[in-house]
């Protein structure tokens, strides 16, 4: 089926060539946008897309125009299309025509104009208008369907794979639906069930044969390559961009999606060269997308299993089995979240407790109260996330403040949303509900109390992922990779005579960059600049083999 019209009406070509900007930028995946100069001139295409059979989704009129103004045009579109969403941009002074306006055409919303930034004033209006007009509508859709339940664990994991890897898709809830349960029944019960555009039918599919349906790369095209990445988070995507722009055969290897822990916020504001912010997701996708296109390939559900040296060549073992050899290698495995060690929370996994912002939950828990828990950076970009979505999200802080550890903007943030509470000196003892989370029980000093919880996202106790390379090279008490001047002096350790370099670890031309490596700073623009400075030192290695 053709993507459905958003269509926006302005006499003023400044403010209507903002609107059709702030259209695109969000909506031209899964519509076409359409512009007019009045009134008169969108109805007559509304006429035309009607006699093409073309479906309309969404209708935002400028109230001031000449000649017919935003209510009388909406009047008169009611007739072409009456089931399309409508908006009314206004000024201040317009607001008793707005009111009027929903009482005359059933006006769905109106805004005020400038809807500046149109991430908080405008895509989550439209965003729940074209929700409502697709569910009453009932455009087919044509891309991959997940059927599962909300409380379940895989079906959990189906979706955030998808969801943090960019994929578009539609959740199908058994409880809810009735075809969903149908398809549920004949695949005996086993969840999720992942419907592809092409008929195909994947029951509880893992993450390498999910990804390679959905035409991801999930083998290395070649035995050995000069440089091997194992993570494709801020560092790792850095240093497969510098090492294939200089030159190298490079292979970047990715467990879960592009972008890391640093993929999954909501809005990253620090980061040089954005002004306005950019999400983690979009900052990831750029870099991937750059990466490739100088020449390094990413290869996805990659999980690295064991790491050996053969002579001067790094070997890298895959979970199936796949081994890949280079001739040097840099770790940017990041980090990740350990579990709540509290008795009966295993069971609640999946169930209301996720361990990182679990971006395809968002909007499971609209109107619902949702708790945070972790007093850094990616606890409170989490809890920004949500705040649009939830009735109240509550950060749970074992510290006595926020600003400990998380940056001030975000400090500021949180504290002017009006629905984001921040709890200090208090932790969560217990979660309680059955089957799923419905509770937990915060202790703060000697006093309990029991507060309704529709889920929990954890953010603390991040631990480095180095078990796989933890026998190869030395590494703190805590699993973080040592390197440079953090060596320890002992020949057994370092074996050359030359000192090793800033970013190597105890094996000569194996690196580390980013959260896994000893004493680094856990920012963006750090992960950044550590994996292109490693590229550096690659350089330097190979020349001396």
């Amino acid at each position: 089926m053709a993507k459905p019209f958003i269509l926006t009406v302005d006499d003023d070509p400044q403010v209507l060539a903002a609107v059709e900007r702030d259209l695109r930028s969000n909506y031209a995946a899964e519509y076409r946008i359409l512009k007019a100069s009045s009134g008169a001139e969108a109805l007559e295409a509304l006429e035309g897309l009607k006699g093409r059979g073309d479906e309309v989704a969404l209708l935002l009129a400028d109230q001031r125009m000449p000649h017919m103004t935003g209510t009388e045009f909406l009047s008169e579109a009611a007739r072409i299309y009456p089931l399309a969403r409508t908006v009314l941009l206004t000024a201040y002074a317009d607001t008793d025509a707005a009111i009027q306006a929903i009482n005359q055409v059933g006006l769905d919303h109106y805004l005020m104009k400038p809807w500046d930034p149109p991430e908080e004033h405008l895509y989550p209006v439209l965003d729940d208008l074209l929700d409502d007009w697709t569910s009453t509508v009932g455009v087919p859709y044509e891309g991959i369907r997940v059927v599962g339940t909300t409380w379940s664990p895989l079906t959990h994991d189906t979706k955030d794979f998808l969801a943090r890897n960019q994929i578009s898709y539609r959740f199908l809830d058994v409880e809810k639906d009735e075809d969903a349960a149908a398809i549920a029944a004949a695949a005996e019960g086993r969840l999720p069930v992942v419907l592809m555009p092409d008929g195909t039918r994947l029951i509880e599919p893992d993450r390498r044969e999910l990804a390679a349906k959905v035409g991801m790369r999930v083998d290395a095209e070649k035995p050995f390559y000069d440089l091997v990445v194992i993570g494709a988070g801020p560092a790792g995507l850095a240093a497969g961009v510098y090492g294939a722009s200089e030159g190298l055969s490079v292979t970047i290897l990715e467990r879960d999606a592009t972008g890391g822990q640093a993929g999954t916020s909501s809005r990253i504001e620090n980061y040089l060269g954005f002004p306005k912010g950019i999400s983690g997701a979009d900052l990831a996708r750029r870099a991937a997308t750059q990466a490739m296109r100088l020449g390094a390939e990413i290869v996805t559900a990659g999980e690295v299993t064991s790491a050996r040296v053969e002579g001067e060549t790094k070997i890298v073992t895959l979970g199936d089995g796949q081994e890949i050899a280079s001739k040097a290698m840099v770790v940017a495995s990041g980090m990740t979240m350990r579990t709540l060690e509290i008795p009966g929370y295993d069971r609640f996994a999946g169930a209301g407790l996720f361990y990182g912002a679990a971006i395809s939950e968002a909007a499971t828990y609209r109107d619902r109260p949702v708790f945070v828990v972790g007093g850094a950076n990616s606890a409170g970009q989490a809890a920004m996330m949500f705040s649009r979505f939830s009735s109240t999200v509550s950060i749970v802080v074992r510290g006595g403040s926020i600003e400990a550890r998380m940056s001030q903007y975000l400090v500021d943030q949180i504290h002017s949303t009006p629905n984001i509470e921040v709890l200090v000196d208090t932790e969560i003892i217990e979660m309680v509900g059955e089957p799923r989370l419905q509770g937990v029980v915060l202790r703060h000093g000697d006093e309990t109390e029991e507060r309704e919880a529709a889920a929990v996202f954890v953010f603390v106790g991040a631990q480095p992922h180095s078990d796989f390379i933890k026998g190869l090279v030395a590494v703190n008490q805590k699993g973080f990779i040592l390197t440079g001047t953090d060596l320890p002096t002992d020949p057994k350790v370092w074996p050359l005579e030359r000192d090793p370099y800033l970013m190597e670890t105890s094996v000569p031309g194996i690196f580390a960059a980013g959260d896994v490596r000893h004493g680094s700073l856990r920012r963006v623009a750090s992960a950044v600049g550590q994996g292109s400075v490693c590229i550096s030192f690659v350089h330097q290695y190979l020349a001396t083999v």
